[in-house]
């Protein structure tokens, strides 16, 4: 198995789950979300800066009556399952598009590309010594990419020529 595909894939599954059960949870109102956010701060603000314990008491009550509004943990209980089923449906789209490269029959290696790249720009047909010349590979490398390619019916050769198959 493929630790780092299924790492991504848990947290991305996860996650979504996490924020579809929190917007289930404050009824989609981030709005009401920011408003209780920057009211607790200035709850903080007015403790902060030594008002009486009654003015900072019933800033705080209404604080929790604002949270009880915005709030609803009853309705975030009873979509739970819908939660879930975002975070497992975003969770098989994650594993889906890391795995779709990787599954993809036909998909060449690094040298392959190399050298299909050097035929291109050779406008189709080059020599082995072109490749060597133009290339980082190593003379056991091009010959190894070479023969996969010719196995693979990609390249031709007609005597030290090898031709671009279109």
């Amino acid at each position: 198995m493929n630790v780092p595909r299924a790492a991504v894939t848990l947290i991305a599954g996860l996650s979504s789950a996490l924020i579809a059960y929190s917007a289930c949870y404050v009824r989609g109102d981030t709005a009401g979300v920011l408003r209780y956010l920057r009211e607790r701060g200035d709850v903080r603000d007015l403790a902060a800066s030594g008002a009486g314990p009654a003015e900072v008491e019933a800033a705080r009550q209404h604080l929790a009556a604002l949270a009880a509004q915005i709030a609803d943990p009853d309705f975030a209980l009873r979509t739970l399952p819908l939660a879930l089923l975002v975070g497992l449906l975003v969770a098989w789209l994650v594993w889906q598009a890391f795995g779709s490269r990787a599954s993809r029959a036909g998909y060449s290696d690094v040298q392959e590309r190399m050298v299909l790249r050097l035929a291109y720009r050779k406008g189709g047909q080059f020599t082995f010594e072109d490749l060597n010349a133009s290339s980082p590979l190593t003379d056991e490398q091009a010959r190894a990419a070479l023969r996969r390619l010719l196995d693979a019916g990609r390249l031709t050769r007609e005597g030290d020529t090898f031709r671009l198959v279109r």
